[in-house]
């Protein structure tokens, strides 16, 4: 589910289609320079209520989806 609502928001900030970005898929592979990066980052703070402090450590898909997963958890 987290994984469906990044690739949501990241293939509408990109202009992408949500097929080409998988787990695996590293924001540089996709072209995302800074303020693609702040406009994504801002888009899951919304979405998840959450506040991501160390955006630039966030640098693939996979780590943007584990980060939500383990601090909705708490």
């Amino acid at each position: 589910m987290v994984f469906e609502k990044i690739k949501k928001i990241m293939a509408e900030q990109l202009g992408l289609d949500e097929n080409d970005i998988t787990m695996d898929t590293s924001f540089e592979e996709l072209g995302v320079d800074s303020l693609d990066l702040f406009q994504i980052i801002i888009e899951i703070e919304e979405e998840f209520g959450l506040q991501i402090e160390d955006a630039e450590a966030i640098k693939t898909v996979s780590e943007a989806v584990k980060f939500v997963e383990d601090n909705i958890e708490q």
